[in-house]
């Protein structure tokens, strides 16, 4: 899976830390950490085994033995890091939501495409083996015409106020941390909806607690998502078809597994997701991939419909009365 890519980790935190057990454990080099705190980036560095520590995320990416950063700061930062590591001539995997805005995300992805070099959205789901045995069975016919996407994603966090889900200043709410997966998964399966209807539920501080979606597409289909911060859900999804119906079990978005009934409920098919971590290395699979053939999109996540997701994401904020700092969303 792995190639001769070196790996640089910017803003180590607690996904960072997970995408990077992933890489070491998968055989990915990962030879340099940054981040704001050098006595942050050298814990990081200690515990993984990273053998060079930048304090700074200028001196990280200045570094001319990394080839691809990941971005993990919180995504209120994405397009800041992002631009600075694209104008470095590196390459980048960075954490979703791409961005806070379509226009940051148009941006980032022009940026990339002058400079030769890969942005790619770190949408893990998208790249498990339990998505692409889902696609595989779509394209089969298996499920007939693929009418609806019920998908949730319902967490129970930190009700801090300064928690950065629940921050405004770092672009905090259930829409952009948790309701981008369930919307991910809608665009992956039916492409970019024909209109959307949001409601939403606000907290003290602004953000939103929980948001519903209804997308619409043509010949009546429809994606059905909820996404909330502040109460538990089955956290499971389904893809129903006039011809049966694709039920994955909880956590649908982690690498899981599904079940396929007939329309007469009867089980064809049970995938059993059998990988080795979190499964985060599979988008870092295809980030190399990228890179050693020269392409700077693929078929899967191209920056063209990340950035068309965000746009997708500015029009369900509006909708909802979900504003951020000015900063936070400049270009």
């Amino acid at each position: 899976m792995p190639g001769t890519l070196r790996w640089g980790i910017l803003g180590p935190g607690g996904i960072a830390r997970q995408q990077t057990s992933d890489l070491i454990g998968s055989g990915f080099s990962v030879v340099a950490v940054g981040s704001r705190s050098l006595e942050s980036a050298q814990s990081f560095a200690d515990e993984f085994g990273i053998a060079r520590v930048h304090e700074g995320y200028e001196a990280l990416v200045a570094d001319p033995e990394v080839d691809i950063i990941y971005v993990a700061t919180p995504h209120s930062h994405h397009y800041e890091h992002t631009k600075l590591a694209l104008e470095a001539g590196k390459h980048v995997l960075v954490e979703k939501a791409f961005t806070v805005t379509g226009d940051q995300a148009q941006i980032l992805a022009e940026l990339a495409e002058q400079r030769g070099l890969v942005v790619l959205e770190a949408m893990w789901a998208r790249f498990l083996p339990h998505m692409a045995r889902i696609r595989e069975i779509i394209a089969a016919g298996t499920l007939g015409e693929v009418r609806t996407l019920l998908a949730d994603h319902n967490q129970k966090l930190p009700t801090d106020p300064e928690h950065r889900l629940n921050n405004p200043a770092l672009a905090g709410g259930a829409l952009l941390d948790l309701g981008i997966y369930p919307v991910s998964f809608a665009w992956d399966v039916f492409g970019a909806p024909d209109t959307t209807l949001a409601h939403a539920a606000l907290s003290e501080t602004g953000v939103d607690r929980q948001t519903a979606i209804i997308y619409g597409y043509s010949g009546g289909r429809q994606a059905v998502l909820h996404t909330a911060l502040d109460a538990l859900g089955s956290n499971r999804a389904t893809v129903i078809g006039t011809e049966g119906r694709i039920e994955l079990d909880s956590v649908w978005y982690n690498a899981t597994s599904f079940t396929v009934f007939d329309r007469a409920g009867t089980v064809l098919e049970r995938y059993e997701s059998d990988i080795t971590g979190r499964g985060m290395q599979f988008q870092a699979a295809e980030m190399e991939r990228l890179v050693e053939n020269g392409l700077l999109a693929g078929d899967l996540l191209p920056p063209s419909q990340s950035v068309a997701i965000m746009r997708s994401l500015d029009h369900i904020r509006r909708q909802i009365g979900l504003d951020y700092p000015a900063d936070i969303m400049a270009v």
